[in-house]
């Protein structure tokens, strides 16, 4: 296959004429594409009164292709992408703790292996969980051991499905190959900014669940790990709380993918000896613009139907070197409750598949480093996260509405008592203040000097009426559980830490990567 880089498009053209665009590249006749597939599209919107969609497509031509190649400075010899499993026979079953991204691709992996894996979750099945999120969003009560962060699919399945990453490794693409097999869109395996979006990710995980049980495995929903059990340095069993109590699981091979907020397991993790150390991490709040605020600055007039609700991502660095950047950037999405704590308020941004909402929404996060933190334990850093959270809850009445002001006010020192233009969009609501009262002055001042900052980098951004709501505090695990070259513990034989939660990971994607690559290892201690 030869595939031909930097093929333009204005938007809405069709796409038909790539085969035109791809045979005048090669200087052949159209007639000798046999086939033509895309493997990657673009928007360029750097010249707002020039917009382009930039693809890279491949064909088979009919001939021989390595002669075409002098002909097209653009265009390479590529051979098709596999990702090769081995298969295995073993008596012992690894078990893998969290059905998140990491451990819903180290579970699909070891399935495909025939090791026969067994899944613990400590939240419920996704239907059951998407009912229980809805209904704490719509005032209801709320659950911690099923809600936004605990449950199949983990926190990702809440949230804009974003698939991109600052990452290479070349697992991504049978992690996009996979997505697109178990339900989500074709085209997310070639955009270059792909995304699923919540109401196709509740379908998607649940293929990928049916998957691994067809093929051996076993998915267990409301088992909670509590501890862990060795002898002579090496894992033995699992300590599990089930429906129906507590039982010992033997396991000696364990995939430790709880995700970023299992702040019960990363205690257990501590007082059972496992080396641990404090690690970056950011907090802020949420961001919300009109969508069509954010499509004018972007595109430079109105989005048509032949554009997608335009993004974006910022960065700033600070004369004094303190920073701050957007994260998780949700196009026409929601501002999202995300607790996983009795008391204490969390939120996340959320779009689904279409991105039609009315709304965008960013995390707007400054960067804290392990000195920043008020205390010296390992788990200094998750006891701030916290506090801070249930200081939120308490500021806002105690019923899990947010805390939220608008950026006129708090740019001014002024507490909010409603919203401008732009309404908020958090469920079961917003409590109108001060920021200030919920967070610690080492986040709201580099926020207060960061927002006209970025402002200059996308107009609009620090409009008066634009609103805050917070306290984002979960955008990666504050602690790193230490590991080998094997990955394995160093403490432990046998248990792998995998993932965002054990700060291995920063996103659907990357964590999906790191949870095959430690399936990759248990499968070579099996064979």
């Amino acid at each position: 296959m030869i595939a031909i880089s930097n093929l333009k498009l204005q938007p809405g053209e069709d796409e038909a004429r790539l085969k035109v665009l791809a045979a005048k590249a090669l200087r052949i006749p159209e007639g000798r594409i046999q086939s033509l597939t895309i493997r990657k599209k673009s928007l360029d919107a750097r010249k707002k009164d020039d917009l382009k969609w930039i693809y890279t497509v491949g064909v088979t031509v009919d001939g021989d292709e390595s002669k075409l190649l002098g002909k097209c400075k653009q265009a390479s010899i590529v051979k098709p992408y596999h990702y090769d499993i081995p298969k295995v026979e073993s008596e012992a079953r690894p078990v893998v703790v969290g059905f998140g991204p990491a451990g819903m691709f180290a579970a699909l992996v070891l399935a495909y292996a025939g090791a026969r894996p067994i899944v613990l979750e400590r939240g419920q099945d996704v239907d059951t969980r998407t009912a229980q999120v809805e209904s704490f969003r719509a005032g209801g009560a709320f659950d911690p051991e099923n809600n936004v962060q605990f449950g199949e699919g983990g926190a990702g399945t809440f949230s804009d499905g974003k698939l991109n990453t600052g990452t290479h490794d070349s697992r991504i693409r049978w992690v996009l190959e996979q997505f697109a097999a178990h339900g989500a869109p074709e085209h997310i395996t070639w955009d270059a900014k792909p995304h699923i979006g919540t109401d196709v990710l509740v379908r998607v995980v649940k293929a990928i669940r049916e998957d691994v049980i067809a093929h051996g495995g076993e998915v267990r929903f409301g088992h909670r790990l509590t501890g862990l059990e060795a002898q002579n340095g090496a894992l033995t069993a699992l300590t599990v709380a089930g429906p129906e109590g507590t039982y010992s699981l033997g396991a000696s091979h364990a995939i430790l993918a709880v995700g970023h907020s299992a702040r019960d397991t990363f205690g257990m993790l501590f007082d059972a000896g496992l080396p641990m150390t404090r690690k970056p991490f950011s907090m802020g709040v949420r961001i919300e613009h009109k969508q069509s605020m954010i499509d004018l600055a972007q595109y430079g007039r109105a989005r048509g139907d032949e554009l997608p609700p335009a993004d974006y991502g910022l960065h700033v660095k600070l004369p004094d070197g303190a920073s701050a950047y957007t994260f998780c950037m949700c196009p026409g999405g929601e501002v999202f409750a995300a607790a996983s704590e009795d008391g204490g308020v969390v939120t996340n941004g959320m779009s689904r598949s279409d991105r039609g909402g009315e709304n965008a929404n960013s995390a707007l996060l400054v960067t804290l480093q392990p000195e920043d933190f008020p205390g010296e334990g390992v788990l200094a850093g998750m006891e701030w996260q916290r506090e801070i959270e249930r200081k939120a809850f308490r500021y806002a009445g105690g019923d899990y509405k947010a805390p939220a002001q608008t950026v006129g006010d708090f740019l001014n020192g002024r507490p909010s008592t409603g919203a401008g233009d732009v309404k908020p969009t958090y469920l079961p609501g917003v409590f109108w203040g001060d920021l200030r009262q919920v967070l610690p002055e080492q986040i709201t001042d580099v926020l207060s000097r960061a927002i006209p900052a970025l402002g200059q980098k996308l107009r609009g951004f620090d409009a008066p009426d634009a609103v805050l709501t917070g306290p984002e505090t979960r955008s990666s695990s504050p602690v790193r559980v230490v590991r080998g070259e094997d990955l394995c513990s160093e403490g432990l034989q046998g248990l792998y830490p995998c993932g965002e939660g054990a700060g291995y990971a920063g996103g659907i994607t990357s964590a999906a990567v790191d949870g095959m690559r430690c399936a990759e290892m248990v499968l070579k201690t099996l064979e």
